[in-house]
């Protein structure tokens, strides 16, 4: 017969003396000192989100709940270790025992402890990015796939179609109709090698990130007891950052919360734009809806912008439908100054704007690191890096490389230097290691080969002629037909001997050889198409290929160190909206809006996608603190297409011209 037996408190929880009522306001306090049960907290941008959250942590401690007996999901483990440090601070105590970090270094640290009821060995491996992607060449050896095989995916796209299906819990036949349909012809492949690498990595006892959270939601499901035991383990559950949960990861909290139902999610619906990574905006929209009777509290009081910016970002954001309906406010008060609107000529004339405004800030005393300019799209920076550059405007790069340092522009330049240069050893081999089958060895050998029709002191046999220059090398026989196009195209950029202008050559590459490489090679096609097409609109301005290639190469080798991080104190930061989000800046420049640059083209057609769109630039309007400069230029050069005739944007229209201050350049 059971007995029960009462475990006294022999004394009582310690007291910090934390004034939660004094150190918060009223609608952060109200989130911070909820009771149980399920809550949902929309906590606005710059409302202090992690300041609530901090002391939720602390509230749940003075109420008796142990370290122990919490868990905190993030999205970084920075943060989780950032919030903690703090609490701790507030709190005066170690909190050690809690459980805080990322859903997957949660998800590994259950797996550890039960692997084995899983079939895996508690030693288990965990594949990063690299690993992953060399288990899937395995795969393809032991499948007999010819990687070199026009268009079909590399192993590192293959690994993002997996990956995309897995946290989006689809089938990765949908993933490459709706999301990769370039690969559609080889998708019964596709699905059989999606098969042969999750079997291969139960035969080596691995897992990837994505199984670290598949496998543990395994766990709690098939396995009960598991679930119980860590269901009376963690009382309270903290999410952070819940609007950019995907799928899985919404299972992975339901999971552990379903016992005891005690979980709070903190997030901003108008700030969820990662649905192109597999975050599902449903699941804070309809978090109400899953658990019936959950408290929702807004947090509206902004603490970073001036009251002008805040009436620009819930003037557009107020137009999504889709949405919980909230008012930002400014505990900051005003500057009398509006945001600007300002329309120029063209791209290059927004490049020189922006440039001249960030010279005149820095004049008047502001740093540089107090400046932001935001866009859409990594390429829509590169007239603006170019315009810094030459005005010798130091700045940092967060969305990625300088673009003219990017592989595939690199790529793309390297058929146009050896047209123009044919003693040029780096381009040649760059252009030839494209070519399916073809290794290092290779390549140099046909470099020496090439050297060798070379006469001194005058050009190369056959200059000007590629067949009978290039012809006589050898090249594998699985690259035959893809080096015969390559010389064919060559010959195709300097007719009768003369390089043609930069901009047919560029088109030229890319539909003869370069497309299809691109759409195999890299992950992220569409995004490294629309550089390409940015580079050849941007080329038309040459008509002489070399000087064309001598701008590119005194831009990309002035100034190179100025995209160290650990030069970031003293730079103008360029960003993309996305890497800008949860930062800010006193001054915040968002260049190109246009209809159809942004928002995009696409989302045009779709109005949940326009709503994305227009989260995007709610987000990017409140990384503002004091002043905002929103561009856009009538004229872009379009590749293939000329002059391409731009509208404003749709969202500066719906600002409303009473809460903007309209500048004309002259």
């Amino acid at each position: 017969m059971a007995h029960a037996y009462k475990l006294n408190r022999t004394s009582p929880p310690s007291k910090s003396g934390i004034d939660f009522e004094k150190e918060l306001n009223p609608e952060q306090y109200a989130a911070a000192t909820a009771g149980g049960g399920p809550s949902l907290v929309i906590a606005g941008a710059g409302s202090g989100k992690t300041r609530t959250l901090i002391y939720r942590l602390a509230f749940l401690m003075e109420q008796g709940v142990k370290p122990w007996q919490i868990l905190l999901l993030t999205f970084t483990n920075k943060a989780a270790r950032e919030m903690l440090h703090r609490a701790e601070e507030l709190l005066g105590q170690d909190l050690r025992g809690l459980w805080g970090g990322t859903f997957h270094s949660i998800g590994a640290r259950m797996l550890r402890k039960n692997a084995t009821l899983l079939g895996y060995e508690p030693e288990f491996s965990i594949l990063d990015r690299e690993d992953a992607e060399k288990l899937m060449k395995t795969v393809y050896q032991l499948e007999k796939i010819d990687t070199k095989e026009k268009g079909f995916p590399k192993a590192g796209v293959m690994c993002d179609i997996v990956s995309f299906a897995t946290n989006t819990d689809d089938e990765v036949r949908e993933v490459v109709f709706h999301r990769n349909p370039e690969f559609i012809e080889y998708v019964d492949t596709i699905e059989g090698l999606a098969r042969s690498y999750r079997d291969r990595k139960v035969a080596a006892n691995a897992m990837d990130f994505d199984d670290l959270l598949l496998q543990a939601i395994r766990l709690l499901d098939q396995e009960p007891e598991v679930a119980e035991e860590y269901g009376r383990r963690f009382h309270h559950v903290l999410v952070d950052e819940y609007q950019d949960t995907n799928v899985l990861q919404s299972r992975f909290i339901d999971a552990l919360s379903a016992g005891h139902g005690n979980l709070m999610v903190v997030g901003d619906d108008a700030q969820s734009i990662y649905s192109w990574r597999g975050a599902d905006f449903r699941n804070i929209l309809d978090f109400p809806k899953r658990y019936p009777g959950a408290l929702v509290h807004k947090i509206e009081t902004n603490y970073r912008s001036v009251p002008e910016v805040l009436a620009v970002a819930n003037a557009v954001i107020n137009r999504n439908s889709e949405q919980f309906h909230k008012e930002l406010r400014a505990a900051r008060v005003t500057m009398e100054q509006k945001p600007a609107v300002i329309e120029l000529e063209d791209s290059s004339q927004q490049a020189e704007f922006v440039t001249q405004r960030i010279r005149e800030l820095l004049d008047d005393g502001m740093e540089p690191s107090d400046i932001a300019v935001l866009y859409r799209a990594h390429f829509h920076s590169m007239e603006l890096q170019m315009a810094l550059t030459r005005g010798e405007l130091p700045f940092q790069i967060t969305s990625g490389l300088r673009f003219f340092e990017q592989a595939h522009v690199k790529d793309v330049t390297s058929y146009m230097r050896f047209v123009v240069n044919l003693r040029d050893e780096v381009a040649f081999k760059r252009m030839v290691l494209m070519l399916p089958g073809l290794g290092e060895k290779t390549a140099d050998k046909m470099w020496l080969n090439l050297v060798a029709r070379f006469r001194p002191g005058a050009l190369p046999l056959g200059a000007g002629d590629f067949p009978s220059l290039l012809n006589g090398l050898k090249v594998p026989g699985k690259a035959g037909e893809a080096w015969q196009q390559l010389i064919y195209t060559l010959d195709e950029l300097a007719p009768a001997g003369i390089p043609a202008a930069p901009a047919v050559m560029i088109h030229s590459i890319i539909e003869a050889v370069y497309d299809d490489y691109l759409r195999s090679k890299f992950p992220n096609y569409e995004s490294r198409r629309e550089d390409l097409n940015t580079l050849e609109g941007f080329s038309a301005q040459f008509e002489e290929t070399g000087e064309f290639l001598s701008q590119l190469a005194l831009l990309t080798s002035m100034d190179t160190d100025s995209t160290a991080p650990e030069a970031s104190g003293d730079m103008v930061t360029l960003s993309s909206i996305r890497q800008a989000k949860g930062l800010e800046w006193k001054v915040v420049f968002v260049i190109f809006l246009a209809d159809g640059l942004f928002p995009g083209k696409r989302s045009l057609e779709d109005p949940a996608t326009l709503e994305e769109e227009r989260r995007l630039f709610y987000v990017a309007c409140t990384r503002a603190m004091n002043q905002l400069y929103l561009t856009w230029p009538r004229v872009r050069l379009n590749a293939g297409y000329g002059e391409m005739f731009l509208t404003g944007s749709r969202f500066l229209r719906e600002i409303g011209s009473q809460l903007v201050d309209e500048w004309e350049v002259e």
